[in-house]
């Protein structure tokens, strides 16, 4: 039966069970001394900006300078996008994040088969550095940090921003930013793959070498739990498999031939911020102690800088409902603030509206309007780490990093994270996970505000962004007329050199930038790396 307490009136107010976070792990009723027997404050929390990192990654941190607020956005196709950049710099925005429609993301042009109907629907359609000139314009990319959420042809995208910065003439000494360049958690997560696992990981090494000495701000891969979260797994699932993400491709680096610390740096990470305000604050905690150790104890890390979990967090997609959309506004501001309390570098926060549709102008106003009044107004800002020492925030940090060491031994016990993938053990764990949670939804343990409970009934009327057909038709004409009047011939040329290379073992990335400076598309490259590498083709999981 549900635990009741007096109200002040006399009345019984019902407390409704379980008393579990989100993931469904117990809390006691009480966290005391007991629960934190043996912690050591420089072993395991030490002072922020020090090894291992658990209280934070900045010695000041939010005194010295904020998150970056780092919006989510893009849709249609360049031009529309650069416009919302522009109004999200105006309104305080202080980073890019691009979206990019599905045929980007899966390799496609927009004129290809596969491609109509979703042409700039979820997110911008980038089919050639014609496009990502237009996406940029005004801004100059020596002044602002973008992030771009692409992992498939991670590279390809990356090639078209660095030389959008070069057409600008800025160095690409001077450009910073992030590419997501995940595609471990694409085969057990998000699926928008293009190519198998060896060759994908060459790809992300390439792009580890090539940074490491012509780009050495920009971050090359953001490795991702944020879409393990969304496809149903637990707070603890995302933290190891994310980290174990992490490992693979440390020692995918190590056996390229590369020296960890030349490019362990610019790796960072990509957290999801879900309700449980308590359990999402540990994870980041529990994150940051967990890969310090792991980069200085198992792969000789000698810089602190590889040693330094930064990440982005983005606010739960999966916790939006469409019931009573303006309740979002407030789950929002709930994550915001346990991302911000668990020490984010970055942060993105999911407007009301998202559930629905792509985000309105007003919608992601109010959004970054969310993260602005904590930063300005909440005082949460003012001191470093201020939940550490709590007897509870301390022993679920512990607890979290515990269940994520397991996890790391079950994967190695498999053969490592490609192993894993392979005979869907990640795939199996996010699934089982996802239906326990909705089972609970389902059936009323587990309560959602306005869904399962609470509601009201009503539906407001709520203004949606819409993308215009007629969008697909002018992105498909200009393409079209890019490819009349380029030079075809060396188009070619250079395409047939990439297929060359990529069967041997040259780096891949001056010439993808080549081939784009000449105009050839995004849909070309990826084809002329597939007639070598192949498709990656899942197995069937039942």
């Amino acid at each position: 039966m549900p635990e009741k307490k007096k109200g002040a009136g006399g009345n019984a107010v019902e407390r409704p069970g379980p008393f579990q976070t989100i993931s469904g792990k117990e809390i006691k009723e009480l966290y005391t001394p007991a629960d934190i027997e043996g912690l050591d404050y420089g072993r395991d929390l030490g002072s922020p900006g020090a090894y291992p990192f658990t209280r934070g990654v900045r010695e000041d941190m939010y005194r010295g300078r904020l998150w970056t607020m780092r919006q989510f956005s893009g849709f249609g196709d360049a031009a529309a996008s650069n416009r919302r950049y522009r109004y999200l710099l105006e309104q305080g925005q202080t980073g890019l994040s691009v979206a990019f429609d599905m045929p980007t993301i899966m390799g496609y042009d927009s004129d290809h088969d596969r491609s109509l109907g979703e042409v700039g629907r979820c997110g911008v359609a980038i089919d050639s550095l014609e496009d990502m000139e237009v996406l940029f314009e005004g801004i100059p990319l020596d002044q602002i940090t973008t992030s771009m959420t692409i992992n498939g042809p991670a590279a390809v995208l990356w090639c078209f921003y660095m030389a959008a910065a070069l057409k600008q003439g800025v160095s690409l000494k001077s450009i910073g930013g992030t590419i997501q360049n995940d595609i471990l958690k694409e085969y057990t997560a998000q699926k928008s793959w293009i190519f198998p696992p060896e060759p994908s990981l060459r790809l992300i090494t390439d792009i580890f070498a090539f940074a490491a000495k012509e780009v050495p701000r920009w971050n090359t891969v953001s490795i991702s739990g944020y879409h393990i979260r969304e496809a149903g797994s637990t707070a603890v699932q995302e933290l190891a498999f994310t980290l174990a993400d992490g490992f693979a491709y440390v020692e995918a680096g190590i056996a390229a031939g590369l020296a960890v610390d030349d490019f362990a740096p610019r790796l960072s990470f990509f957290f999801n911020a879900h309700l449980d305000f308590f359990e999402e604050i540990c994870k980041y905690r529990a994150a940051r102690r967990i890969w310090a150790r792991r980069m200085r104890e198992r792969y000789g890390a000698q810089d602190p800088r590889s040693w330094t979990m930064r990440f982005h967090t983005q606010t739960a997609g999966c916790s939006l409902t469409a019931q009573e959309p303006e309740n979002n506004i407030v789950r929002t501001a709930i994550e915001a603030l346990a991302a911000v309390l668990g020490g984010t570098q970055s942060l993105h926060t999911n407007s009301m509206d998202e559930v629905l549709a792509l985000p309105t102008e007003k919608a992601v106003r109010i959004a970054l309007r969310s993260q602005q009044i904590i930063a300005y107004e909440s005082g949460a800002a003012n001191t470093i780490d201020p939940l550490g020492g709590s007897y509870f925030i301390e022993a679920l940090t512990n607890e979290m990093e515990r269940e994520a060491e397991a996890y790391f031994r079950r994967i190695e016990e498999l053969g490592g994270v490609l192993a894993a993938i392979e005979c869907g053990f990640f795939q199996r764990e996010i699934a089982e996970a996802a239906y326990s949670y909705q089972r609970a939804v389902d059936q009323g343990e587990r309560v959602v505000v306005g869904v399962n409970r609470f509601g009201s009934g009503e539906q407001p009327a709520m203004e949606l962004l819409k993308i215009d057909p007629v969008v697909e038709e002018r992105q498909v004409e200009r393409l079209r007329r890019l490819k009349e009047r380029r030079d075809n011939s060396a188009v070619a040329g250079v395409l047939g050199r990439l297929s060359r290379a990529a069967a041997g073992s040259e780096n891949l990335i001056p010439i993808i930038l080549e081939a784009e400076q000449l105009y050839a598309t995004g849909g070309e490259i990826i084809d002329a790396l597939k007639e070598v590498f192949g498709e990656y083709r899942e197995q069937a999981l039942f």
